[in-house]
């Protein structure tokens, strides 16, 4: 098992080398007639780049002085974001390329003096010997396809920045509860996930959050996890509009991964004194339906993790349920306990496409509403975003999920 993940490591780094060789082959070398300045600034980027990003990544995993987060992540995280629309708009460039390279037939005039040297018993003359394209012209279409690439690569991550940095938008779905009473027709849940704080989104992020939410004017508040990428003394400050959020119901909360990359005790305490009531494999009872909790896989490795018969093992199954559970994966356990809804985030729609097509891979619904059984799935997009600050083609939600009875 180590052998394997050592030789997938490889493999991915041998990748990532590939796809930076790439870039800077099209962009920086393919793109400067002659070596000089602009191709020794363009092997200082792409050398930066890359090194800035892995270490972006790996002082946040160790820990490092919350400061240096803060230096390294803007740089290292955009690269990353940006290292991707590069190579993809590259490569759709292939595509283009040799229809501009083609060469142009000469006229027939300029060729019939050259043609009976050239050709001998009907023979044309070997291929080695037809010119190709100049190289002026060689340069001038890798300019034309490496500085479209460039604009399209630095506008698609421009306006994922703007998408997440200015906050997530309201997204309201009705979902009908066979069980529901009729009095609680038209319950409304804002469901909230995958905020991310950390170097890169603070304090200020967290204030456009908490004032989306309260603009819903829920019955209750659901954060469904991954809160926050740091400690509690780095994040806190950050943390604090949360102790703002107003719902009749309350504010519930359920661990995520990321909590346990973080601190989830200390994090359970101090969102419990900002306000949160957190349901560590816990259930409450509310007019017209349980709702409960259960703590994130990613804890088995702690000793945690979720646990369904003590959240809903002695629950009276003829009322209705709500179960809030940060990875969707768990839906198979929320069916054999007769849960009639279960909540989620984690997989953030994909965040970065063709990420999606990936995420959708480990994850049994991407995003949206799906029904397993008896029991529905409404996974968010979630509110924030992990590493780059980026959202392209999965655009970040609070939800308003609104329950419906079919008594009403």
């Amino acid at each position: 098992m180590v052998i394997l993940f050592v030789l997938a490591g490889i493999a991915a780094l041998a990748a990532l080398a590939g796809m930076q060789w790439y870039a800077w082959r099209r962009l920086v070398r393919d793109t400067t007639a002659r070596p000089g300045f602009a191709r020794r600034a363009g092997i200082v980027v792409f050398v930066a780049g890359p090194l800035l990003m892995f270490a972006a990544v790996a002082s946040e995993r160790a820990g490092a002085p919350f400061w240096l987060q803060q230096v390294l992540a803007w740089p290292g995280f955009m690269w990353m974001a940006l290292s991707i629309y590069l190579v993809l708009a590259l490569l759709v460039g292939e595509l283009v390329r040799p229809f501009f390279l083609r060469r142009r037939s000469k006229p027939a005039s300029t060729e019939s003096a050259g043609s009976a040297e050239s050709v001998q018993d009907g023979a044309p003359a070997p291929a080695e010997a037809r010119p190709g394209p100049a190289p002026s012209r060689r340069l001038f279409v890798s300019r034309i396809v490496g500085g479209t690439a460039a604009a399209v690569a630095v506008g698609t991550v421009g306006h994922g920045t703007y998408g997440v940095l200015s906050g997530p938008r309201v997204k309201r779905v009705t979902v009908p509860l066979a069980k529901l009473p009729r009095g609680a027709h038209g319950f409304r849940i804002a469901v909230v996930s995958d905020i991310h704080l950390g170097p890169i989104l603070g304090r200020g992020f967290t204030q456009r959050v908490v004032d989306t939410i309260n603009g819903t004017q829920p019955d209750l508040i659901a954060v469904v996890g991954d809160l926050v990428d740091g400690s509690v003394e780095d994040l806190g400050p950050a943390a604090a509009p949360l102790a703002q959020l107003r719902a009749r119901h309350g504010t519930y909360f359920v661990i995520g991964n990321h909590e346990y990359f973080s601190g989830a005790a200390q994090w359970v305490d101090h969102v419990r004194e900002l306000g949160l009531r957190p349901l560590e494999n816990a259930r409450t009872e509310l007019p017209g339906f349980d709702l409960a909790g259960v703590d994130d896989v990613a804890g088995e490795s702690e000793g945690r993790g979720p646990d369904f018969a003590k959240a809903l093992g002695d629950r009276d199954r003829s009322r209705a349920s709500v179960l809030l559970a940060h990875q969707p994966v768990v839906i198979h356990d929320a069916v054999k306990h007769g849960v009639d809804l279960q909540l989620s985030g984690h997989t953030h729609g994909g965040q970065l496409w063709p990420g999606n097509f990936i995420a959708d891979l480990a994850n049994p619904t991407l995003a949206g509403l799906e029904r397993y059984g008896d029991t529905q799935l409404y996974v968010t997009r979630g509110a924030g975003a992990w590493g780059p600050p980026v959202r392209v083609g999965a655009p970040s939600d609070v939800t308003v999920v609104e329950l419906a009875s079919r008594q009403a």
